[in-house]
């Protein structure tokens, strides 16, 4: 699995607060992404597979700086259009190759998109990314889902094999849940 992306023609989709904020609110990711030592989020924050840059918007309200990760021009070009905040950077790239320095960032997270990205290698690059200490927090449809939204059961994951994968890149599993038709995992980078 990996790499199946969201239509980007269907771009204004991606758009709909009352769907969106359904399955993940805004507060849900700010709080994930909170520093335990200070009650904060983080001050450089990647969205991985940031597309419109719904979520993006709502996190940069709370940080220095977002990094808009996306391997779709076409997304990029959506959010341009309808205003990219100051202290957001759009980045074209996959997550397996991301062009940030090792440590760079203090917390990531992935609403939606974990199942279009998930690897080792995305994985490891996300550990070499995110500071020792960092935040991961991984949002996205579930295989316990029945599948009437977000994509077909087969590309997705369950909890558990997220769990299983973010262990084996080393990450410490803070939480993890299963919701209705999605689930939630936070972890702190090695």
């Amino acid at each position: 699995m990996g790499f199946h992306t969201f239509d980007a023609e269907k771009a204004e989709q991606l758009e709909r607060s009352g769907v969106r904020y359904r399955w993940v609110s805004a507060e849900e990711i700010l709080g994930a992404l909170t520093a335990e030592r200070d009650d904060r989020a983080a001050a450089a924050v990647a969205d991985l597979g940031s597309g419109t840059g719904f979520y993006t918007d709502d996190v940069a309200a709370h940080v220095e700086r977002v990094y808009g990760v996306d391997v779709q021009a076409e997304m990029h070009a959506f959010y341009r259009e309808k205003g990219v905040a100051e202290n957001v950077a759009l980045v074209e790239s996959d997550v397996a190759s991301l062009p940030l320095d090792d440590g760079e960032l203090d917390a990531a997270f992935s609403t939606m998109t974990y199942h279009e990205f998930a690897s080792d290698d995305a994985l490891a690059e996300l550990a070499r990314v995110i500071r020792t200490g960092g935040r991961l927090a991984l949002f996205d449809w579930s295989a316990a889902g029945d599948g009437e939204h977000g994509p077909p059961a087969d590309e997705r994951f369950a909890a558990s094999d997220a769990v299983a994968a973010l262990e084996a890149a080393g990450f410490d599993v803070l939480s993890d849940s299963e919701r209705t038709e999605t689930f939630a995992v936070v972890a702190r980078a090695p």
